[in-house]
């Protein structure tokens, strides 16, 4: 059987499916076709219910929640890797770092927000530090820190790779969100998963969240073993901050949820459903146990 599954060329996402991909480990008579695209094109796709396994921001997921259900294998959680929101001016870096969740002076209200996409989960943590931060600019999560630097955006939101290179080009930290995440809930900060068809049969949803389980075990145990393709798709990215990346963003969570990933993920349904921000549900989040 041939199943459809969408992730991103990033180096967390290449270094979790590797061996999935590349049938490094048995799986089980299932076949992938592989489509890359970043997170806001993914999150699209899975509104639009184009693929049968797909990784998509948690933000995203509450809207695609009809027809998706979330493997237990695959996430990106974690303390310490939440998107930064960032500027080119020292001063109004300082300046708005005193107002995460507090009311913005009238003269900030207006800032041009660079964010990677409506349904990231980044922007809905910048929706729960700077609520009234509303004149956004959709971009590319790639093209942020050139759009800070020409003066289109004011402050920008950045992910991934950026948060290590961002400082090297003359730009500054307003707020970490995702500590400010963390301060308000003692949990990791859910950014993205991975969700498989509620349609499918019971029987291969099993099977697809056992074998990526198989497939991070493996690249915990052989880090290097993806290295060629990893850098193949990591846009010219040096090696040293390629591992950093893998390391911030894959942990036991991207292994199994665990109690404490769950417990994060409802929390963020709930606190999100609580703000009007996400659409009510009778739907399971999680796949069903396995019998």
């Amino acid at each position: 059987m041939k199943l459809t599954l969408g992730f991103s060329p990033c180096p967390n996402d290449t270094f979790i499916f590797d061996a999935l991909i590349h049938h490094k480990i048995n799986t089980e008579g299932l076949e992938f076709d592989v489509e890359y695209h970043d997170v806001e094109t993914l999150n699209h796709k899975a509104l639009r219910g184009e693929l049968d396994i797909t990784k998509l921001s948690y933000h995203a997921f509450a809207y695609a929640i009809e027809q998706y259900e979330l493997l237990d294998s695959g996430s990106a959680l974690g303390f310490g890797v939440g998107p930064l929101l960032i500027t080119k001016e020292e001063s109004l870096a300082k300046d708005l770092a005193l107002y995460a969740g507090k009311d913005l002076p009238d003269k900030y209200k207006k800032l041009k927000v660079g964010v990677p996409g409506k349904y990231t989960t980044a922007n809905f943590l910048l929706g729960l530090a700077y609520p009234e931060l509303q004149n956004k600019v959709e971009l590319v999560f790639s093209e942020i820190e050139a759009s800070l630097l020409d003066g289109t955006i004011d402050v920008g939101l950045i992910i991934h790779e950026n948060r290590f290179t961002y400082q090297n080009k003359g730009l500054y930290k307003i707020h970490d969100l995702g500590d400010f995440w963390e301060k308000a809930t003692n949990s990791p900060i859910p950014l993205g998963g991975i969700v498989i068809k509620r349609s499918l049969p019971q029987e291969i949803k099993d099977i697809v969240n056992r074998l990526i389980h198989e497939s991070v075990e493996f690249a915990f145990a052989n880090p290097k073993s993806g290295i060629d393709y990893i850098r193949s798709h990591a846009q010219e990215m040096e090696e040293d901050v390629m591992y950093k990346h893998i390391e911030l963003y894959v942990n036991q969570h991207s292994s199994d949820l665990g109690p404490l990933g769950r417990k994060a993920i409802q929390s963020m349904f709930d606190k999100a459903r609580d703000l009007g921000l996400i659409p009510e549900t009778e739907k399971n989040i999680f796949l069903k146990e396995k019998k």
